[in-house]
């Protein structure tokens, strides 16, 4: 009997280290197996979420506007007129001052005329002068003094409106959005000029490495200094210029990154001869008949490796931000295909047609107001929207009238083209520095419209448009341009966001005619 009991004790030992066995290989499966689960979950976020970011941005739109200075549209910020007629703007409490134009620059400024306020029936301007050499020598040494002699438009029978400004009756949706998101009073050109160099520097930081080396008023040693239209696109006409080397495109697809640039009036509407017709056209708000798509101001077609250069579309609204025929090159209306199947790029770039892009002449800040306000508002609107940001920017100042001179991070010694601090120069430039990248350049408007921008904030840090380029490459961790690109030495544009508050910005819906706040 005892001897059974002992068998007894060992067999229920034995089943219960057997059992604990089990249960120890059974608890290692589920272990295992929860953690596989995790695993492909946290893949499937990742997925979902598109590639990983360094912020919670997983979408950046940059909305890419026609020659404006930082005084032309901000001058008196956030003070506005106000008279009876027009649409009113009054600030918020606490709103910060920007730097702007003073009572003593209004009164008595150094220039041949002081700045007279434009209000929404002279929304219609002529075109001022933006070149390279003549804006430099508006500056004057930084003393700023030379605007009417050196950048009028040749056009203009009034040379003193060259200093002229909008406020928040005219300008009124920029004046709102400053309001709900940040605004930048300390950017730049990155280097001066028109819009061509602008449009490089967004897109490379770059603006050497030209073909033809030498071109009059457009290439300089190799250097783009003013406009003429991209090699490989069927629409330019005239004398072209082709780029060498990389852009943010190249970065963007060999990460495997969803991208595009986004054009209006990018579809051909006809061929002719076999050559295909950009022909698609609107009517400003003079009644003017303005051509939708402007060849110089698609950066991308530039480059061999990021043209489209017969704008062929993509061959499915799936493939758009993709490589595919289209090689990241868009009609505008692309774009909207792609968020509307719930597959906005990572990172575009918005062109709007040319009677929308604020460029004066043949624009103007009312048709812009248009173009603006109805991309963000439907932008609002998306499942998105909780992890984008909006980038206003401009690519060049028309020659408007600013009255800060940024710092002067390059140095070019071209007796035919600089003249910033002397015929023939803008300082000294360091040895082995590419020539005729004189900046940075005239001070323009930045903002950045986001769940993640800090509010109703006025950043003074300074940056330039490749900033834009930078916040990209680290956003994305694509690393840099090199072959002394801008993107190394820009400011970050970083200090316009709020991530440690989980995105507090509420998004703002404005009426597109009078830029007023709407109820959605």
């Amino acid at each position: 009997m005892g001897l059974m009991r002992l068998q007894m004790k060992r067999l229920s030992r034995a089943r219960l280290s057997g059992l604990l066995g089990v249960a120890l290989v059974v608890i290692a499966v589920v272990a295992l197996g929860l953690s596989q689960i995790a695993s492909v979950s946290a893949g499937q976020r990742s997925l979902s979420g598109g590639p990983a970011t360094t912020t919670p941005i997983k979408h950046i739109v940059i909305i890419f506007q026609e020659n404006v200075s930082f005084d032309h549209y901000f001058a008196t910020y956030p003070y506005a007129l106000n008279p009876a007629g027009e649409p009113q703007f009054v600030a918020a409490p606490g709103t910060p001052s920007v730097n702007g134009l003073d009572s003593a620059l209004l009164t008595n400024n150094p220039n041949l005329a002081n700045p007279s306020r434009l209000d929404r029936s002279q929304a219609l301007t002529c075109d001022q002068d933006h070149r390279y050499t003549d804006e430099q020598k508006a500056f004057d040494h930084g003393l700023m003094d030379q605007f009417v002699q050196s950048v009028s438009g040749g056009s203009c029978p009034d040379k003193s409106i060259v200093m002229d400004y909008y406020d928040g009756n005219t300008v009124t949706a920029m004046w709102n959005y400053a309001q709900g998101f940040a605004l930048s009073d300390n950017s730049y050109g990155t280097t001066f000029g028109p819009s061509t160099p602008g449009a490089l520097n967004l897109i490379s930081g770059q603006t050497h490495g030209a073909t033809p080396a030498t071109l009059a008023g457009t290439v300089a040693n190799g250097t783009v200094i003013g406009d003429a239209d991209p090699t490989y696109d069927a629409c330019s006409h005239g004398t072209t210029i082709a780029l060498s080397g990389t852009n943010i495109g190249d970065l963007l697809t060999a990460h495997n990154i969803t991208w595009g640039w986004f054009e209006g009036g990018f579809a051909p509407t006809s061929t002719s001869g076999g050559q295909i017709v950009c022909g698609a056209t609107h009517q400003n708000i003079g009644g003017a008949t303005v051509t939708d798509y402007i060849p110089h101001h698609e950066p991308f077609q530039y480059y061999q490796s990021t043209a489209n250069p017969n704008h062929l579309p993509p061959s499915s609204v799936a493939m758009i931000g993709k490589n595919d025929q289209a090689n990241h090159q868009y009609d505008l209306t692309n774009f909207w295909q792609a968020v509307d199947a719930g597959h906005m790029p990572s990172v575009s770039f918005l062109k709007a047609a040319a009677y929308q892009d604020g460029h004066a002449g043949y624009s103007d800040p009312l048709d812009e107001q248009h173009f603006v306000v109805n991309t963000i508002n439907r932008l609002e609107r998306t499942a998105d929207w909780k992890s984008t940001a909006v980038v206003i920017a401009y690519d060049d100042s028309d020659g408007w009238y600013d009255h800060v001179m940024g710092p002067i991070v390059s140095q070019s010694n071209d007796a035919t083209a600089d003249a910033l601090t002397d015929p023939g120069l803008c300082g000294t430039a360091k040895a082995g520095a590419y020539e005729d990248r004189c900046g940075y350049g005239p001070r323009l408007p930045l903002l950045v419209i986001s769940p993640y921008a800090k509010i109703n904030f006025v950043d003074h840090a300074v940056s330039d448009q490749s900033s834009i380029l930078r916040f990209i490459e680290d956003n994305w961790s694509l690393g840099r341009i090199g072959n002394q690109s801008f993107d190394a030495l820009a400011g970050s544009l970083t200090t316009m966001f709020d991530f440690a508050h989980g995105g507090r910005a509420q998004p703002l819906y404005l009426d597109p005619t009078t830029g007023e706040p709407t109820h959605a």
